[in-house]
């Protein structure tokens, strides 16, 4: 549209103050410098509570997106609402990306801005986006809106009472056609305004776009004056995102799938001001089976849609991510199979190969992702590990963890390397049960012997036992003076022999085996014996067997 004399002298009536040109910040944030195919990519959550599960996931895809192509990840934060503001809401959406492997290259930090296209809070930039406003004024797209809340009522009720579509457009946009007298006299008045855009659009008409998740599509029209500013100057969500994602070069925009509902607004407002649009993803909810049906993951009813729930119970970060990539891509688990060795950030994330229906939130297959990531870490991964978990949440645990880290160490190291690792643990918080034993602070044994064993049976492994452990027997031979014990008391060596004719023998090698582990660890399970008792050493292993002969 034309800039209109009138349309002039209504943007300097509304924006005195504004003396800046869209050309002025086209200048100030240009394009970026960027190579071939670099994808620019934010997260711009509101600061009005915890970072979600869903932060996590559509900020992955962000993340990924741009640093497998050399270019920017970034994070703005959508502040317009400051009364739903929560105090250090930003220190904890970036304490809680960065614990799960997601930085930025620029944006908001906890103290200032970092990076040339700032600022990144949105209530830091109200100059733009009035910039913008008066621009759209002049250019005939954009007029104040006096209505109060009532007279909008009325509206509503109207439209209610005539079967019209809800909304202010048409006749029923009472000061789309206020002239600038009418205007500036409201303004004498002292009457609160919005600005309202002037939307072109037809209750008929159609909009096509694009979508790299729900593909081709084709929207109704926006034909609603939508607000752009509210009365104090702020703008809302649908104007301040369009700005913002030009002014700051975003290619990709990924958002969940609530968003389509008013998709058409923003489609519309990138090609009134003649801007690219960016690439869109509108991603699936992640879901929740509740009996027979499916419903959408609670932030209000479901624990594990709070980041905090994953760092409390001690996921690993990559164990969190790696589920959510099987979850994202359909051919990730093919690529993990092929890589078993590989960093999941090796994976070359595809939009294209996200499922257009929602996933179900599936605890089980997370927490065998993460038992099989803490099965191929090495002994002093796990100790660092858990050892960053444990100073958070289990204080004094991390004391006796990180008191001798290599003998810490040792005992996280029983059971790995080799094809087939032992699968003992599955969570970091799993840890202080697993080594319990291991610290005499910790240890409270459990003496629950085979129950066919007769006490005299017991007493005498024991005590023959004693005799003749040696701390300096490798495993073969270790295990060989058990198998003669065995013999020696009446029991089976041979499990065969044992199957065949079980009255004939006192019990079996196993039973023997069994004592002695329940005796030295006070668990009927535990880690390998024999390494066991090499980390406790001799003295506490003949402390612990004579101990248990005490409570028989």
């Amino acid at each position: 549209m034309e800039c209109m004399p009138s349309n002039l002298r209504l943007a300097e009536l509304l924006f005195p103050h504004i003396d800046k040109t869209p050309e002025y910040y086209e200048t100030k944030y240009p394009p970026r410098n960027l190579p071939e195919g670099a994808i620019v990519t934010r997260i711009a959550p509101s600061p009005t509570g915890y970072i979600h599960f869903g932060n996590l996931y559509g900020a992955l895809i962000d993340e990924r997106l741009a640093h497998q192509t050399g270019g920017v990840f970034y994070l703005r934060i959508e502040n317009t609402d400051q009364k739903r503001e929560v105090e250090g809401a930003v220190e904890q959406i970036l304490d809680g990306l960065n614990k799960f492997g997601l930085r930025f290259d620029e944006g908001a930090t906890e103290t200032k801005d970092r990076g040339a296209y700032g600022p990144y809070r949105q209530r830091d930039r109200a100059e733009l986006y009035q910039t913008i406003a008066k621009d759209m004024v002049k250019r005939g797209l954009a007029y104040p809106c006096f209505c109060t809340e009532e007279e909008l009522e009325d509206i509503r009720k109207a439209q209610e009472k005539e079967g019209a579509n809800f909304g202010y457009y048409g006749k029923w946009a009472k000061h789309a056609q206020d002239t600038p007298e009418q205007i500036e006299t409201a303004l004498r008045e002292g009457k609160s305004f919005v600005l309202r855009l002037r939307s072109p659009g037809r209750e008929d008409g159609k909009v096509r776009c694009r979508d790299l998740v729900k593909g081709d599509m084709e929207l109704p029209e926006n034909f609603n004056d939508i607000v752009l500013l509210k009365s104090d100057g702020i703008p809302t969500y649908h104007f301040a995102h369009v700005i913002d994602d030009h002014f700051m070069r975003t290619t990709h925009v990924v958002r969940g799938e609530e968003w389509l509902s008013t998709f058409h607004y923003h489609l519309q407002l990138f090609d009134l001001l003649g801007w690219q649009r960016p690439v869109y993803i509108h991603t699936p909810h992640m879901l929740k089976q509740e009996g027979a049906s499916k419903r959408k993951l609670s932030k209000r009813k479901d624990p594990e849609a709070r980041l905090s729930f994953y760092l409390s119970e001690g996921y690993p970060a990559e164990g969190v991510v790696e589920y959510l990539l099987t979850v994202l891509n359909s051919d990730f688990e093919d690529w993990r199979k092929k890589n078993p060795d590989l960093s999941c950030s090796d994976f070359r994330f595809r939009p294209e190969r996200m499922g257009t229906a929602g996933a179900v939130f599936d605890i089980d297959k997370l927490r065998d992702i993460s038992r099989t990531l803490l099965s191929r870490m090495s002994a002093e991964e796990v100790y660092r590990g858990t050892a960053a978990w444990a100073k958070e949440y289990a204080p004094e645990f991390y004391t006796l963890l990180t008191r001798d880290p290599a003998y810490s160490q040792k005992i996280l190291s029983i059971g790995r390397g080799g094809p087939k690792p032992r699968k003992d643990l599955t969570v970091w918080s799993d840890v202080p049960e697993y080594v319990d034993f291991f610290f005499e602070e910790t240890f409270d044994p459990v003496y629950l012997f085979p129950d066919h064993l007769e006490q005299e049976d017991i007493r005498a492994i024991l005590d023959r036992y004693v005799q003749r452990y040696t701390p300096d027997d490798d495993q073969q031979i270790w295990f060989s003076k058990i198998r003669e014990l065995t013999a020696e008391l009446g029991f089976a060596a041979d499990m065969k022999a044992y199957k065949a004719d079980p009255a004939a023998y006192r019990g079996n090698v196993s039973d023997v085996s069994m004592v002695l582990r329940v005796a030295v660890t006070g668990k009927t399970a535990s880690p390998d014996t024999f390494a066991v008792m090499q980390i406790l050493g001799k003295d506490r292993v003949l402390q612990r067997l004579n101990r248990a002969k005490e409570v028989l």
